[in-house]
């Protein structure tokens, strides 16, 4: 297996490079490329070569990361993987001196869990005037509002005509939601020794 796979790496090298052009560098001031966009620069064989920079990506704790419009589709189409919208993220998580350095202050993170969990508690969806008062409490009002936008432009939450807010496409694919209940819910309890 080992052998199948560095032939297949060498095979696709020069494609492994333009993919990972691709889906390192941020378009249209999101992550990432979609699958049309990948299919049309590396080819047919583009599922094959993102799978190689994956295996690729493992020593250095990246991955491959794809983002469905559906995240309730188990086995995806061809046709729903070429809509997907695929990425690089960590396959561990980021401890507290790394997170500094990506860009977030560390009460907007704190924003971010907050509002993803208490939309989690209500079935993923729920008004924007009642994930900011919960952000509000915590944060200044006009944090609050900048906040939420910048989910929103990122990704991370998503908001329809009727202002009700609901978690986005990268909130599923970055973010292990049955941990971060369990963190939330778990918060404050004493473990025993």
């Amino acid at each position: 297996m080992a052998e199948r796979v560095s032939r297949a790496e060498r095979a696709y090298s020069r494609k492994v490079k333009d993919a990972v052009h691709l889906l390192f560098f941020t378009h249209h001031r999101l992550p990432g490329v979609r699958g049309w966009e990948l299919r049309q620069e590396l080819g047919t064989e583009w599922l094959q070569v993102i799978d190689v920079l994956d295996e690729q990506l493992k020593p250095l704790d990246l991955r491959v990361t794809r983002a469905l419009e559906d995240p309730d589709i188990v086995e995806p189409t061809s046709a729903q993987l070429t809509d997907a919208r695929f990425y690089i993220t960590m396959r561990g998580s980021v401890d507290q001196k790394m997170s500094k350095s990506i860009g977030w202050r560390i009460d907007d993170i704190a924003g971010l869990a907050v509002a993803i969990a208490y939309l989690i508690s209500k079935q993923g969806k729920s008004p924007r005037t009642e994930v900011e008062k919960i952000l509000s409490e915590k944060l200044p009002g006009w944090r609050t509002k900048m906040n939420i936008d910048r989910y929103i432009r990122q990704g991370y939450l998503g908001e329809d005509d009727r202002g009700t807010l609901f978690i986005g496409w990268r909130s599923r694919a970055e973010v292990d939601q049955k941990q971060l209940v369990d963190l939330v819910v778990g918060f404050g309890r004493k473990t025993s020794s």
